[in-house]
């Protein structure tokens, strides 16, 4: 079953016309599905109020849609984030009196620059999404090692600790024993689901429903990950390389407090050293975290400054 994860901006309820609308919070998930294919899509449903709402919803994504009814600033950041995500592929889709000659100056040197432009057709867009899931190759089963980043969690009645999330890295199985990070305790994956049906395997790029043993829902929070795979780092002190976006105006300044974006997880840090090299679009960074952050050596974040004003996304991440 290939699944294909969409984030879906710039308009509220856009995603209404492509789906049915499943988990809601401050991201509202939504469903398509043509027998064994299936398409998740997240809309960024606190956003531009929240701008963690737009962080999520683009994480984990594989392609983007960006619904564009007038230019401003809510626009100009969404392309930014999507470009500091690294979502490759997507659509935009023009409504009302925007053209696509007003936004290629925009978009370009962006990711978006290879977006297919398209006008308002919610059933040709549905019917690309499928086709383009039905073309996906995940990874196979070879060995049971893999991680989830965990967006919703909730107790049911007669089941136990459900959660929702995306297997962001290789693979999981049903009975694979995981860690809970950052909170360090071990729970065994009772059954998976992905579109309510039950498998024995889930691979990157699944949006998969867990039932787990040996957690309980207060422990958990938005991205938690469960993993088995020791190479996942958990750090609350990182130095790593900067790259700031081109409109970021000013060098950043030690003692500041940034937000940092990774999978699930959306953490305050504050900058401890910043580092004085000649190119102060590109500094060495420290940063003290008030929570681990996990993930893979060789990872890509995003950092924030929430009191940016119109432009919240300082830039990127290399963590080491």
């Amino acid at each position: 079953m290939p699944n294909l994860n969409v984030a879906v901006i710039g308009s509220p309820d856009y995603t209404k016309s492509l789906g049915k609308k499943s988990t809601a919070s401050d991201i509202t998930f939504y469903d398509l599905k043509r027998d064994d294919i299936t398409v998740s899509l997240a809309e960024p449903t606190k956003y531009p109020e929240k701008l963690a709402s737009l962080f999520f919803a683009t994480s984990l994504a594989d392609v983007a849609i960006v619904v564009v009814e007038q230019i401003g600033p809510v626009f100009g950041e969404s392309v930014i984030m999507l470009d500091c995500v690294g979502v490759k592929k997507g659509y935009i889709v023009t409504k009302g009196y925007i053209t696509k000659e007003q936004i290629a100056p925009l978009i370009k040197g962006t990711v978006l620059e290879g977006y297919t432009v398209l006008d308002d057709d919610p059933i040709l867009l549905r019917e690309r999404l499928l086709a383009q899931a039905n073309e996906i190759e995940r990874g196979s089963m070879v060995d049971s090692v893999g991680s989830v980043a965990v967006d919703h969690y909730f107790d049911v009645k007669g089941v136990g600790t459900v959660v929702l999330g995306c297997v962001a890295d290789g693979t999981i199985g049903k009975h694979d024993a995981v860690k809970v990070l950052p909170l360090g305790r071990e729970a065994e994956i009772r059954s998976i689901q992905k579109h309510d049906d039950d498998f024995d395997t889930a691979v990157k790029g699944d949006r998969v429903g867990l039932a787990l043993k040996g957690v309980s829902v207060n422990e958990l929070d938005r991205g938690t990950v469960l993993s088995n795979d020791e190479k996942l780092i958990t750090r609350r002190d990182i130095t790593a390389r900067a790259h700031l976006v081109k409109y970021w105006l000013n060098p950043l300044k030690e003692g500041m407090v940034v937000h940092i974006g990774h999978w699930m997880q959306f953490e305050p840090a504050r900058l401890v050293s910043v580092g004085s090299d000649a190119d102060w679009r590109n500094p060495e960074l420290r940063l003290e975290l008030q929570k681990d952050l996990v993930y893979l050596p060789g990872s890509k974040a995003i950092i924030t400054y929430l009191e940016g004003g119109k432009l919240r996304i300082i830039g990127s991440l290399d963590l080491h």
